[in-house]
Parts: structure tokens; sequence; C-alpha cells
């Protein structure tokens, strides 16, 4: 039988760089977070309302998603075709598939297919269609969004947040669909139609890979981007700035000051040993090392905590590599990653004589303490 099991913590100190001011941004509202756990880097009013322009059409995109095939063929309204602003030149009554339409919501952030999608998703109703943007919103915990139309052309009432839409972007993000569609640059549909994306860091940011920008005279230069460098996934959001030329070079100084938050580090290396148990029937102490190496980003400036969890006492035969703990690497209490612990040798189990000889020095040694 093993015996009770044994935890040792210990805080590690990581050689960090020497962290940058945030940046000097313009805009009415910004937010830097980990994509994959979001931790919020830094932020700036990003619980505000604030008009969003065509980064609406998020929403509408997910509940397309959910409620709509991409194979599914749509036939475009006339109202929807006369929409205006970006555009992808739909005409009334063309026939298009879902897929072609969110590329063209996406990539061209054209309104005439995100009205489109809402008339089919919404049954011909475009009302019907803005109630269940809400009523997802709400479910989706966002408490400082309003939708009334589905693709965020400037209206009263119509607004979200930078930290709003940065999470409904994650959540988007993990379609497939999305993934492929918000990198591309450009992209053909039916009709002859060549898409051409808005998105600027596609052709100048290393890594960048998504998500959405928006534009109108209310809301300003707007975009979600989210770039992945070193095993590290950023999301910066800026809302409002005054113009496309700003707007990218603010991005690309929060997505620059996101990843210098982050250092990797290796605080598991493989072979190492990192627990000595005792071993049953009075055999000296196995050393347990770690089966593998743990390499992560850990936020710079934040203490690391490696806890060894392993047994007291370990019956006996034990095999080398046998599983018998593990190291577990936590930062700000979040599990980073784990790592088993391993026996580094063999032992066996000692035979009847030897057993009995142990049972009997045991035995001797507490009568000895009876009497002393």
């Amino acid at each position: 039988m093993k015996g009770r099991l044994l935890v040792a913590v210990a805080a590690l100190v990581l050689v960090a760089p020497v962290l940058a001011a945030p940046p000097q941004v313009t805009g009415r509202a910004w937010l830097v977070e980990n994509g994959a756990t979001g931790e919020v880097l830094l932020v700036h009013n990003a619980r505000q309302r604030v008009p969003i322009a065509s980064i609406t059409k998020l929403m509408t995109v997910l509940l397309t998603l959910e409620h709509a095939r991409l194979n599914d063929v749509v036939t475009v309204t006339r109202d929807a075709a006369s929409v205006g602003e970006s555009s992808a030149n739909l005409r009334p009554g063309e026939r298009l598939t879902v897929r072609e339409l969110l590329e063209a919501a996406l990539i061209q952030s054209a309104n005439d297919a995100a009205d489109a999608l809402a008339d089919y998703v919404g049954h011909g109703s475009q009302a019907r269609f803005v109630a269940m943007m809400n009523a997802r919103a709400r479910r989706l915990g966002l408490r400082n969004t309003h939708y009334v139309r589905p693709d965020g052309l400037d209206a009263a009432g119509h607004y979200s947040s930078a930290h709003d839409v940065t999470f409904l972007a994650r959540v988007l993000m993990h379609y497939p669909v999305v993934r492929q569609i918000v990198r591309r640059r450009t992209a053909a549909i039916a009709g002859g139609e060549t898409l051409h994306t808005w998105n600027d860091l596609l052709y100048s940011y290393p890594g960048i890979y998504g998500v959405k920008t928006g534009h109108t005279s209310a809301a300003g230069w707007s975009e979600i981007a989210a770039a992945r460098r070193g095993g590290i996934s950023i999301y910066a959001t800026l809302i409002g700035s005054p113009d496309r030329g700003r707007r990218n070079a603010d991005l690309t100084r929060l997505l620059d000051w996101g990843f210098s938050q982050y250092v990797r580090a290796r605080p598991v290396v493989k072979g190492r040993a990192y627990a000595e148990a005792k071993l049953a029937y009075g055999r000296s102490s196995l050393k347990l090392v770690a089966a593998g190496s743990l390499s992560a980003p850990f936020r710079a400036g934040h203490a690391v905590v490696r806890r060894v969890v392993f047994p007291d006492v370990v019956s006996l035969p034990v095999s080398r590599g046998q599983s018998l703990g593990q190291v577990r690497i936590y930062q700000r209490g979040r599990l980073v990653g784990a790592v088993p612990l391993i026996a580094s040798r063999s032992v066996k189990r000692p035979g009847m004589a030897g057993r009995a000889g142990w049972y009997a020095r045991r035995t001797l040694h507490h009568m000895a303490g009876w009497f002393s």
C-alpha cells in the first residue's frame, strides 16, 4: 500500500525582462488580454458603452452559425441589397450560400451580407433577428451591449463595450470556420465578386490571425486584433480611434506590449528529481524524477509556484518508470501544467526471509523504546 500523500510547495523566481510602460493610445476604449486564459493585461474604459460599427457582425455571425448550415442557400432580399456603405454588391434575388455570406460579412465587412443573413435566420424579419441578438447577448453575460441593427450602421441605442466585444470574439473564434475566414485577405464568392479585407494588420503584423474591424462616423475606427507568437495568444481591442492609420499603429503597440508581458521558462526538467519517497521494508529511499519537461509562457513579474505531490511510503515491488506522483505548476492560482513523477529505479519486494527479518528488527526497535 502507498502511504499518505505529501505535498511540497516551492515558489520559483523567473528571470523576467524589464517591463515596458503601457503604450500611449488614442481612442475611446481599449483592452489587452491573454486570448487563451482571458487574463486582462491592460484596460481603459473597457466597460464603457460605445458605438462599435461593424464589430456588431460578430453577433450576426454567431447566431447564423447556431441557426443555419454553411451550405444553406440564401436569397438576397431587396432591403438587404440596398443597405449601402460597405458592401459586397449583392443583387436582389441573388442566391449565395451561408458560408459565402459569412465570408462577405467578416472579410469585406459587407452590410448587405449581414442583412441577408439576418433576414434568413430571422425568417424574413430583421426585428426578430435583432431580438435574438439581444437575447443571446444576455445569455453570454454581455451587460453593456444592446443591438438595434445586424450590420452595425449607426443607430440610436446601438452600443457595446471593449470588454464585451472581446469576449464575444473569443467565443466566436472557437468555430473553425470563423478562424479560417478571418485570417484571409481575399476571397471570391458567387457572382464574380472578390472580397478584400479591411484588416490591414493581416498584411503587416507577424502572427496576426483575426478578428474584426469596424468603422462609422459615430464609432470611429475600431478593431479586435488577435495574434499568436511563441505559444502566446494576445487579443487587443481598440474602439474609437480617430483614423485608420492611428488605429493600426496603436493596435501594433498594444499587441507588442501584450507579448512583452510574458517570459518563457521551463520549471520542470525531464529526468530531474523533484521528490524522494520512502520504501517499504526499510529499503533506501527512492528518487522520483520528472517524466518530461514543461515549458510554457509565464506572466512576467508574478510568482510561479511548484507543487510536488507524492506518496510518503511506496509499497514494493516498484518498476522503473512507474508513475508515483506529479509536479504541478501554478501561476496566480491557475494550473499551467502538470508532469508525472516516475520511479528512478526498480526495486524488488524482499522474499519471505527478508520481510520476516525486517518485521523482527522493527519489533525489537519498538521494544527498546518501551524500556528507554
